[in-house]
């Protein structure tokens, strides 16, 4: 192959995977990546409470597609070619120990994301790519007769080929130099948020957490199932999550003011539990209502439930009547917040929005506006739910993009 000279503007997952992935795929290939601040791999060293969540067991194609409300039909070829496995496979083989936790998981055996962060370190000094970091790229220009010429803090580089990895930006404003280029940009909001929900009574149930709840946003035809996580600020938890990221545009739409309802007993059908209560009450009358209760949930919780409903929970059934019931049935299967405001998970900032996937050639993500210039990560309109989603489209979507630029 030719001497290629590609330039990776972005020091994170998609970033460093690329430049990797490049300098594999062409020996000759000269590869310099560029990171604005002085920190490289700041969301993998982070990421799962720094033990960094490298991607989920999920190991069908159309399954795992789907854990992304932008991208899954994107996402679909470019996981053909590295998907879950192969992301295992690669630390694997480079020493990296990971084991999958029981919600499907996966980190470095090691719980620590240093582990990730070093694999990574080593095999970009193995293949000599030089990193710059404290340069800001301003602008990527097109040269007339081929290649780029990025204006930077550190002044002007040349280069053949670009691959821009720069990951999400909170506001559109961030992205003009990209769409100065010919890009559409889809407006940035906020993914992967918990809610917050202004009820003192909520909030002294802090740190009881229910699996599966199914959760509801009233007025949306969003709904998800899943554990739910009662905060000190409202909830939070899988289900929670993954309905902020598949509403982020209706829920920013409604400025993060909505109801949300949430079903205690899952599946359960209003009919299905009021059989069940009255069955129990009848053939127990003598039995107390917090001494015999069908219904599995935290002790905490069903006394908070208990109370809503203005049931004593040391009621003989017997006592406890038509109406009572009803309540209960209420409070545990319609149970409405009013959420206003929003909280970001942990630290993990995720965005919905960024680069057209329009503007994107999946077979090497190379732009279908600008010739030799490739995208790869969170700053493409692709974003994942919570467990290791995000990880993987920026492992996958960089392995295309350094394959891609390498020719």
């Amino acid at each position: 192959m030719p001497l290629v000279k590609v330039v990776v503007i972005g020091g994170g997952a998609a970033g460093f995977f690329a430049a990797i992935h490049c300098a594999s795929a062409n020996k000759e290939a000269q590869v310099l990546l560029v990171e604005k601040t002085n920190k490289l791999l700041s969301k993998v060293k982070i990421s799962g409470g720094g033990r960094c969540n490298v991607t989920h067991a999920c190991f069908e194609l159309k399954q795992l597609s789907q854990s992304y409300p932008r991208g899954e039909k994107e996402l679909k070829s470019v996981f053909s070619r590295f998907m879950t496995n192969d992301t295992i496979e690669w630390f694997e083989s480079r020493g990296v120990k990971l084991k999958t936790e029981e919600d499907g998981r996966i980190f470095p055996k090691t719980d620590n994301s240093q582990t990730i962060i070093d694999c990574l370190m080593k095999e970009v000094k193995k293949l000599k790519i030089e990193i710059v970091t404290e340069c800001e790229v301003s602008s990527v220009k097109p040269e007339f007769a081929g290649g780029f010429s990025l204006d930077t803090s550190n002044g002007i580089i040349k280069s053949d080929k670009v691959i821009i990895t720069t990951g999400g930006s909170p506001k559109i404003s961030g992205m003009d130099w990209i769409k100065k280029l010919g890009h559409h940009i889809e407006e940035p909001v906020p993914s992967l948020f918990t809610f917050n929900i202004e009820d003192a009574a909520l909030h002294e149930l802090t740190g009881i957490a229910v699996n599966p709840v199914r959760v509801r946003i009233l007025q949306t035809k969003l709904e998800s199932n899943g554990p739910v996580l009662i905060t000190h600020w409202g909830l939070s938890g899988p289900a929670i999550l993954k309905l902020s990221a598949f509403g982020a545009r209706i829920l920013a739409e409604k400025e993060y003011d909505f109801e949300v309802q949430l079903n205690w007993l899952n599946e359960k059908k209003e009919d299905v539990a009021r059989l069940e209560l009255m069955n129990l009450k009848a053939a127990n009358p003598n039995k107390q209502v917090n001494n015999l209760f069908p219904f599995v949930l935290p002790k905490r919780l069903l006394k908070y439930l208990f109370d809503k409903a203005e049931l004593d929970e040391t009621q003989r059934w017997a006592d406890v009547s038509k109406d009572q019931v009803n309540k209960l049935i209420n409070c545990m299967l319609y149970d409405t917040y009013r959420v206003k405001g929003k909280t970001t998970f942990k630290e993990e900032f995720v965005t919905c929005g960024g680069v057209s996937l329009n503007d994107i050639n999946f077979k090497n993500m190379e732009s279908k506006r600008v010739k030799g210039l490739h995208f790869a990560g969170e700053v493409l309109d692709i974003d994942g739910i919570t467990g290791g989603f995000n990880f993987q489209a920026a492992w996958t979507t960089g392995f295309v993009a350094g394959n891609g630029s390498a020719k």
